[in-house]
């Protein structure tokens, strides 16, 4: 008996992709008018019940936009306010999550590698990342002190867990038959790491990338608000101390503002680096 392959016919796989797109679009405007929505009940609850630790979109928006966007055309609006406060706070995020990321890669593919490293190391880590990075703030400060050392340590430490633990169990769910393939072929050491084991756990190691940068930007703040005296957690805590409520709450509305738009970016990012995968999983 012999069997026959059914092709699937070329006008198939256009059509799918354009079902896609339509319902790619669909989701993109229902989560749009959702927000709006929101916003909407915000105002409306917030006029409602009239508490000045609840002020309303319409006071919070104003305020975050002359604290920080209504500078000139030629500095992108930008007040010096902004330029003083993003600098610091975004220079410390990206510089601990990128430290993070080689550290937890790097890490990772050496113990995912060795199972004997993997048996010895792996309760450590497990303790290590039990513990609330926050907690670790007294002995920061006394060991490096206030300023970009400690809260770039701080970052460091919280987010390097979900890159590191992604990157082991990626590396230790490469085919095995790619790994035999790889060797019966000759390609071994560096040649076999960057061709066979890092492509195939990329889509982990870009996992742990992503939820290490929500809590990046999380830790950032947590750490600004120790001491210092520039940077966006600074200027929350300054504003609460103040009673400054509106800006205070426009500090908030930025940071929830700029993880969505960081979480978009890096998702932009993966998808065009992860593009290889996409396409032979949709070809299995």
């Amino acid at each position: 008996m012999s069997t026959a392959t059914v092709e699937r016919p070329p006008a198939a796989e256009p059509a799918r992709r354009g079902r896609r797109r339509l319902l790619g679009a669909l989701s993109g405007i229902a989560q749009v008018w959702l927000l709006v929505l929101l916003v909407i009940a915000w105002e409306l609850v917030t006029r409602a019940v009239d508490d000045e630790f609840f002020p309303p979109p319409s006071a919070i928006l104003p305020a975050l936009r002359d604290m920080w966007f209504s500078g000139p055309a030629g500095d992108l609006f930008l007040t010096e306010k902004a330029r003083a406060d993003f600098g610091p706070s975004f220079r410390n995020l990206f510089l601990g999550w990128g430290l993070a990321g080689v550290i937890g890669v790097a890490g990772g593919v050496l113990i995912g590698r060795s199972r004997a490293l993997g048996h010895l190391v792996e309760p450590v880590l497990h303790f290590l990342r039990s513990v609330p990075p926050p907690t670790l703030i007294p002995f920061l400060l006394a060991l490096l002190d206030l300023g970009t050392q400690m809260q770039v340590a701080t970052i460091v430490f919280g987010v390097v867990w979900p890159v590191l633990l992604n990157t082991i169990d990626g590396v230790r769910s490469v085919d095995r038959l790619q790994l035999e393939t790889a060797r019966v072929f000759g390609i071994t050491g560096w040649l076999r790491m960057r061709r066979v084991i890092l492509p195939s756990a990329a889509p982990k190691i870009f996992a742990g990338l992503r939820v290490s940068l929500g809590f990046a930007l999380i830790l950032m703040v947590i750490s600004e608000l120790v001491g210092a005296g520039q940077g966006i957690g600074a200027h929350i805590l300054l504003a609460q101390q103040a009673f400054e409520i509106p800006q205070m709450w426009g500090g908030i509305v930025l940071l929830g503002v700029l993880g969505c738009l960081f979480n978009l970016v890096f998702a932009l990012v993966e998808r065009r680096a992860l593009a290889w995968h996409d396409n032979a999983r949709r070809n299995d």
